[in-house]
């Protein structure tokens, strides 16, 4: 969107220049004028280091490192690119490796900063201030790492990996940079993008209630283990998975075919067992399931039982066991304890949990 200036009762609209066509480098300019008006990207917010780079076996530098009133950390990136590049990837890593700064850490950090830019004040107390903290606390010490990236313009795949992470949880903010430039003087359009201001809020009541939603689905999430008995041999707090690995080898040893217990557990038939042709070992069944992976979050040697001693054969052929189970897994066990009572398949709540 231009900008306009109104000039004896007319709009006319400025010219819109670039950081480099005006001879605006990143570090030099952009970022010296930035770390004393932080204010501009962002409110509340208080510069301690530039360039930062305090930590071993890397050459990458935070542009500018801040402190809110929060006492959370803040990374500011910046870029005078017309797309951005990959800063959030580069953001990211960087929030990453200050994570662990604590308060005791910081002061000589901002004191060398201050001292860097000929400010003659004592980083401590200045902090604390700041923070309006009588002493430190540590424990309320940068409990997040916020990002923000200004840049002249973001593309498309930036800001979508940005709306993304933060539904997840993270804080990253973008802002974008627009110079402009009339009667020889240079302007500077600065707007945020993400978060849109006048949906901020929205937004960020959407992104707690979605974290909500998926906190909840893990701790719903049945993690109960089992005790199992068959055949007399007693298995202690097994998971799902191997509640019927247990349950449907006793139920084979009494003379079931795995045929007989995929027509049994009707509403996984199709997809009980991989079936082989020959009698493979477990060595040769993970080559076949590998050559088979048509790729997806997990390999399907991951999604089947395909170990040493845990392979049924019959009728010329192999089987493997899936060991993805849900909801209905006790129903399938109620079934085969019905069916093949021989088996002796014995259950109950060993009041263990885990995955």
């Amino acid at each position: 969107m231009p900008i306009y200036k109104i000039d004896a009762g007319k709009l006319v609209a400025v010219e819109r220049t670039t950081f480099a066509w005006q001879g605006l480098r990143e570090r030099r300019d952009m970022q010296t004028m930035l770390k004393a008006r932080i204010e501009v990207l962002c409110p509340d917010t208080l510069v301690v280091a530039e360039e930062f780079g305090d930590w071993e076996d890397s050459r990458r530098r935070i542009d500018l490192l801040g402190i809110d009133k929060s006492a959370n950390l803040v990374v500011i990136e910046l870029k005078r690119t017309e797309d951005g590049g990959h800063m959030e990837l580069q953001a990211i890593r960087y929030a990453a490796m200050i994570s662990t700064l604590t308060f005791e850490k910081l002061v000589p950090i901002y004191a060398r900063f201050l001292a860097d830019n000929g400010i003659k004040k004592d980083a401590a107390e200045s902090l604390l201030e700041f923070l309006d903290w009588s002493e430190p606390d540590e424990e309320q010490f940068g409990q997040s790492v916020k990002i923000v990236l200004a840049s002249a313009e973001f593309s498309r795949e930036l800001t979508t990996a940005v709306m993304w992470l933060n539904e997840f949880g993270l804080d990253i903010r973008c802002v974008r940079m627009h110079p402009y430039v009339d009667g020889g003087q240079t302007f500077l359009d600065v707007q945020p993008v993400i978060p849109i201001p006048e949906v901020a809020d929205y937004q960020i009541r959407i992104r707690e209630k979605k974290q909500k939603e998926r906190e909840s689905r893990e701790t719903a999430r049945d993690t109960t283990r089992y005790d199992v008995t068959v055949g007399g041999q007693e298995f202690l707090a097994q998971p799902k998975r191997w509640l019927m690995f247990r349950a449907i080898s006793g139920a084979i040893a009494s003379g079931a075919t795995p045929e007989d217990i995929s027509k049994l557990i009707m509403w996984r038939e199709s997809k009980l067992f991989k079936v082989l042709n020959g009698s493979l070992s477990a060595e040769e069944i993970r080559s076949a399931l590998s050559a088979e992976d048509k790729g997806g979050v997990h390999p399907l040697t991951r999604r089947y039982f395909c170990g040493d001693g845990e392979i049924f054969q019959s009728g010329g052929k192999t089987y493997v066991l899936s060991n993805q189970w849900g909801n209905r897994t006790l129903e399938a066990v109620a079934l085969l304890q019905a069916n093949y009572p021989m088996a002796g398949i014995q259950i109950q709540s060993s009041g263990d949990t885990g995955s």
